[in-house]
């Protein structure tokens, strides 16, 4: 029996990725999945149809919802084609992210807006819907954010990146501490280097890969799938007792790698 089984999950940005990944690892988990995308019909199929392959003949669901999260309209509209199809949701996951690299002096407002957008707003306006929802009926639910790294570690010519993580900690603990009592669990991971689209830049280049690479203690970028097995243990009752947490499953790199060797000591 799957972790998740009967379950019901929202995931945003499920077409690619990290996204993609969990999607698949809570249908085999046994958990009915909405896959959101926003621009690519295509590659939310394509996410549809691996889940189902994933769930190997047991009982489960899958529907593909479209939404910008970044829009009021096409959120509240998401979430009620979901709660139409599915009845009710029990985990919401917000996943969808994207990144514009840009020295910082000359980011422009309309960037700037558009990362805080989708990163930031669009996990406050999913997350509010789905805690009308859970409070609406018996059993609690289930958030969790997809951050990063960079909630802590600051990266230059991605302001707005970094910035909409560092956000994404606060909204993750005060939504935690709001909603405990009602049975309400608000987590987050924190990825490091993951082989994803988003990362196409590095992935596919070698010489990029190495020195990213280079920079991670366990000298690897992550899979999809292993994040999405974090995923999954934070929506599950195994977790039933960790609330406000952000784990970081980053290889490493919040260790602070530069000092694995002492050179700060004189030794």
């Amino acid at each position: 029996m799957g972790r998740l089984e009967g379950k019901y999950a929202l995931i945003t940005g499920a077409s690619t990725g990290i996204g993609r990944a969990i999607a698949v690892r809570f249908a085999a988990e046994g958990a009915n999945v909405a896959i959101n995308y926003c621009h690519s019909p295509d590659e939310a199929e394509q996410t549809r149809a691996m889940s189902q392959s994933a769930r190997k003949g047991a009982p489960g669901r899958e529907i593909v919802v479209r939404a910008d999260v970044s829009s009021e309209d096409d959120v509240r509209r998401m979430f009620a084609d979901t709660l139409a199809a599915f009845g009710r949701i029990d985990i919401l996951v917000n996943n969808a992210g994207i990144q514009k690299p840009t020295p910082s002096h000359e980011l422009s407002a309309e960037d700037f807006d558009l990362v805080l957008g989708v990163n930031l707003r669009g996990p406050f306006l999913c997350s509010r819907e789905a805690l009308k929802h859970f409070l609406s009926r018996p059993g609690g639910g289930v958030i969790l954010n997809n951050s990063s790294v960079h909630e802590i570690i600051p990266k230059p010519k991605y302001l707005s990146y970094s910035v909409s993580k560092g956000g994404m900690h606060n909204l993750t603990s005060t939504l935690a501490l709001e909603y405990a009592g009602q049975g309400i669990r608000v987590n987050a991971v924190g990825p490091g280097a993951v082989i994803t689209p988003i990362n196409k830049a590095w992935v596919d280049d070698p010489k990029a890969r190495a020195i990213v690479e280079s920079h991670i203690p366990m000298d690897r970028a992550a899979e999809p799938e292993e994040m999405a097995a974090v995923f999954a243990f934070l929506a599950s009752d195994e977790a039933a007792y960790i609330t406000g947490q952000t784990l970081f499953a980053c290889g490493g790199l919040t260790l602070c790698p530069e000092f694995r060797t002492a050179w700060a000591s004189g030794e």
